[in-house]
């Protein structure tokens, strides 16, 4: 782990990016978690209404939780873009940027698994489960490298859009055994069987895992569009141009990821064509807003809140898994909230772990500790 090999550009850091990281990772380390149980608690429809957006569907469809782990992957190849033409102007050589993000990849991977599968027993491999979230960000950005480096913008467009074709084309057209060619149920899909019979390891589902390898391809669409949207961020253009271009790219997206899902349906789980498209344009949306509001119009004081959070991301991922806050902050805090109605208990535990999450980012911020791998 090293404080080096973080975004940057010559023009300097963008603060948007790290704030719309920091919005990420809220979702993630206990935002997510307090917004779903004020779902039923205060009668008003809206609040209901948000709260259901984060809870995932059983298969088909789509909330909004869908898209807090793709905005990351798009985010992390946003960031990569800053990072390689950063390395790149100061003489690295692609050769040593390419070991740079291979080494971070081994070391994601690494933490993936124990993340995944803590307490890790090495010594039952059969059981390990190798599909993981930081694993998939790893392998995503180490690709999304390559392309960056060595194709131009145009070329790796045509890469990204190529690969989802032909993910659908073998979904549609090459029966898992047992099934018809196009079954994307649970039980018949394709992506299902080759894992089954490819991947190592324990699988989420036993059956099924939506972080196995046959989905690795589609979702690291999102990291190679990310590294698109970074490019575009850092083209002398008027900024006007910029947000236009990339606002167009987004509602593009979108469009297309939506026509597309009438055949393909938005699945998470299966990391489908129409989900890529559709989260990636979401994402883009996200960029334009946060950059035209904190880097264009100096908008900052609120976003603070989120950089905290954003400039140590991967941290707190890890931190939320190996620290139980809900925990903490029933110590600290149930003295307090017991004395509300019982149904408001556990939101307010949820609020309390939130801030607790909060403040260590806040004391890290305060000492200039960035941990970056």
């Amino acid at each position: 782990m090293k404080t080096t090999f973080q975004s940057g550009a010559s023009q300097g850091r963008l603060a948007s990016l790290d704030a719309l990281r920091g919005f990420d990772m809220l979702m993630i380390s206990g935002g997510g978690a307090f917004l779903s149980v004020m779902g039923g608690k205060t009668n008003i429809a809206f609040i209901d209404a948000v709260a259901a957006q984060f809870h995932h569907p059983d298969w088909n469809g789509f909330t909004f939780y869908d898209f807090i782990f793709p905005l990351f992957l798009f985010m992390a190849g946003t960031s990569l873009s800053f990072s390689l033409r950063s390395g790149l102007a100061k003489g690295i050589s692609k050769a040593d940027l390419a070991k740079k993000v291979f080494k971070r990849m081994l070391i994601l991977f690494f933490f993936g698994i124990l993340d995944k599968n803590a307490p890790l027993d090495i010594f039952d491999p059969a059981h390990i489960r190798y599909g993981t979230v930081l694993g998939r960000i790893g392998i995503a950005t180490f690709i999304a490298a390559l392309l960056y480096m060595n194709f131009s913008w145009k070329q790796m467009l045509f890469i990204a859009a190529g690969i989802l074709i032909l993910y659908f084309a073998a979904l549609m057209l090459i029966p898992a055994p047992g099934f018809s060619a196009g079954d994307l149920t649970f039980e018949g899909n394709l992506v299902g069987w080759l894992d089954r019979n490819f991947m190592p390891g324990r699988l989420k589902q036993t059956t099924y895992d939506e972080l196995a390898m046959t989905t690795q391809l589609s979702a690291t669409c999102l990291t190679i569009f990310g590294c698109l949207a970074g490019d575009l961020l850092q083209k002398r253009l008027p900024v006007n141009k910029k947000l236009s271009q990339l606002a167009l790219m987004g509602i593009v997206g979108i469009v297309v990821g939506l026509l597309w899902s009438l055949g393909f349906p938005l699945n998470k789980h299966l990391w489908s064509s129409s989900f890529i498209l559709v989260t990636a344009g979401m994402s883009c949306l996200l960029v334009v807003l946060f950059y035209w509001v904190i880097d264009v119009k100096k908008y900052t004081r609120w976003a603070f809140f989120f950089k905290v959070i954003g400039m140590n991301s991967l941290v707190i991922y890890l931190l939320c898994r190996f620290v139980d806050f809900g925990k903490s902050s029933q110590l600290l805090f149930a003295g307090l909230y017991n004395h509300l109605p019982e149904k408001w208990h556990e939101v307010f535990n949820a609020l309390g772990g939130l801030a607790l999450v909060w403040l260590v980012l806040y004391v890290m911020y305060r000492h200039k500790i960035f941990v970056k791998f």
